[in-house]
């Protein structure tokens, strides 16, 4: 049965996608965008509708959802580092905290929040993580700690009789939008173009890369199976620094000279990246911890 969707995020490498698909499927889909310019690939279907507005606007927001039997929060400032640190917490929980109270405002009771894996940290011992791990933000960026305090906002919001889901996903891979937000794929461009030639220490650090189309699915499956306040791993494939680089270089038929780092230069190079970043007010490729 058809369903009428609300969408945050819907102008990104995930949301977008998770908006075709869902209106492929046939649903409506109201979809919440900053940028109306930047929604023009979903503008062509005819069962997306696009609403101009923040989520930091709690009117714009409760306008678009007027009407929704679901919702998926996508949007979200995805970044390793911000020339104004504030916003992180302000958009990552603050906006979140919004569309939750219009959700109980206009009555939609269903909601997948999109967080990350990083909230759960690294492994410790090569034991896997998993949903259980517990988070400890102080070994995470300014990102990942504002998603840890955003799960716990959600969390509160079950009890007040939302049901709302958490989705953790890895790094993501695949066809689809570049965006700030998409890292691994940045990466994968900077090494194709020459401009990425480190391997981290050794190259033996393992990483979970999951495909974008795997993403997409995990989103639906947790808004019809999950169980509200919990939160899911998305994940796809463990693999080495050295196997990644390697299969990039085979599929790709490129082969760029890479030099492994030892981690206390990294972490040198990471801190003069962030004092250059905040002089000059441009992104560094690495930051510290």
């Amino acid at each position: 049965m058809a369903k009428k969707i609300f969408i945050t995020g819907a102008t990104g490498y995930i949301g977008q996608k998770l908006a075709l698909y869902l209106a492929n499927d046939g649903h409506c889909i109201h979809a919440l965008v900053q940028n109306l310019e930047k929604g023009n690939a979903l503008l062509q279907h005819p069962n997306i509708n696009l609403f101009q507005g923040s989520i930091l606007d709690i009117a714009t927001i409760s306008k678009a959802m007027q009407g929704c039997d679901e919702a998926y929060h996508l949007a979200a400032l995805a970044s390793v580092w911000n020339k104004d640190s504030t916003l992180f917490e302000q958009v990552n929980v603050g906006g979140l905290n919004n569309v939750l109270d219009c959700c109980l405002e206009t009555n939609l009771k269903n909601i997948v929040f999109t967080s990350t894996a990083g909230v759960v940290g690294h492994s410790v011992n090569n034991e896997p993580v998993s949903e259980t791990t517990n988070s400890n933000p102080r070994l995470e960026t300014l990102y990942e700690r504002s998603k840890v305090k955003a799960e716990l906002i959600l969390k509160s919001y079950v009890d007040r009789g939302l049901k709302a889901i958490i989705v953790n996903p890895s790094r993501v891979y695949g066809p689809g939008l570049f965006t700030e937000s998409n890292g691994f794929s940045r990466l994968i461009k900077m090494y194709l173009a020459g401009k990425w030639k480190i391997i981290p220490c050794n190259g033996d650090g393992i990483g979970n890369y999951v495909y974008i189309d795997d993403v997409i699915n995990g989103l639906t499956l947790a808004m019809d199976h999950a169980k509200p306040g919990e939160r899911y791993l998305l994940g796809g494939d463990d693999i080495s620094y050295n196997e990644f680089f390697s299969t990039l270089e085979k599929l790709s038929g490129v082969h760029k000279p890479l030099y492994k780092v030892p981690f206390s230069v990294l972490m040198f190079l990471a801190h003069i990246q962030l004092a250059v970043a905040n002089t000059a007010g441009r992104p560094p490729l690495i930051t510290p911890p």
